[in-house]
């Protein structure tokens, strides 16, 4: 949670599940956390489906987040080759005994580098209930037998007390944005956007974040952790040099 006590003008608003919100600013410079104000909102909570992964008859295995590497600990053979997107699921899956590689930042790079890749199937996707890209289809659909299985729920929440006090208030707020479910239950609840400045992870993200009043919204320009740290240093750094501005300028 946030300091009540804070003075700093600039807030950070951070809507991830709350372990990966403590790790991305974890992650931030130094410099970054010393000039905002953080308050960890989480607007959506991972639930673990019980059972077991039904690896029988599977060949190979995706993660498609590194929400679904935790979920399958403990449950799932790790003596299947694996493939992942992004470079955080493929660490976590590899942390955790898996032999795992990246193959891209998106479901759509994951999709076309399987297809020239030709690996043994049949294929077993590990996703949350929520899902986008259609992998396990478009595999199948292009000779490569692919299945997908839920393991893992991802309930939405509300807005806490201390995010509305942040939203509303006249101070400027970052408010960082990984996904595009995320996005819309942010832009269904948030009760007044005028001073926030919205950073999305891609332009799926983005899009249902235009209807917001908002004080400014950027993509980024990679969909990767990386570069929303990066947008969240420079904006934090631009609003930190109109703060110190003499009034009147």
């Amino acid at each position: 949670m946030s300091d009540p006590t804070s003075q700093k003008a600039i807030g950070l608003l951070m809507t991830r599940p709350l372990s990966s919100a403590q790790r991305f600013v974890a992650d931030l410079p130094d410099e970054v956390r010393a000039s905002v104000d953080v308050i960890f909102a989480p607007l959506m909570e991972i639930i673990s489906i019980p059972g077991e992964g039904a690896t029988a008859d599977v060949k190979a295995l995706i993660f498609s987040s590194a929400n679904g590497v935790d979920a399958a600990i403990g449950r799932v053979t790790t003596d299947l080759p694996t493939y992942c997107v992004g470079e955080r699921t493929t660490q976590k899956a590899v942390e955790a005994g898996w032999d795992a590689k990246c193959l891209g930042k998106t479901a759509d790079e994951l999709v076309e580098a399987l297809i020239g890749l030709s690996p043994p199937a049949p294929i077993l996707h590990l996703h949350g209930c929520n899902t986008r890209g259609d992998v396990a289809t478009r595999l199948s659909v292009a000779g490569l037998p692919c299945r997908g299985q839920a393991i893992y729920d991802q309930r939405l929440l509300p807005l806490g007390e201390d995010a509305m006090r942040a939203i509303r208030s006249h101070h400027a707020v970052i408010v960082p944005l990984f996904s595009p479910r995320t996005a819309q239950h942010f832009a269904e609840i948030c009760p007044d956007a005028s001073n926030l400045h919205l950073i999305a992870l891609s332009h799926a993200v983005a899009e249902p974040l235009k209807v917001l009043n908002c004080r400014d919204l950027q993509v980024c320009t990679s969909p990767d952790a990386a570069a929303v740290t990066a947008m969240v240093r420079d904006a934090a750094a631009c609003l930190a040099r109109v703060e110190d501005r003499p009034r009147g300028q």
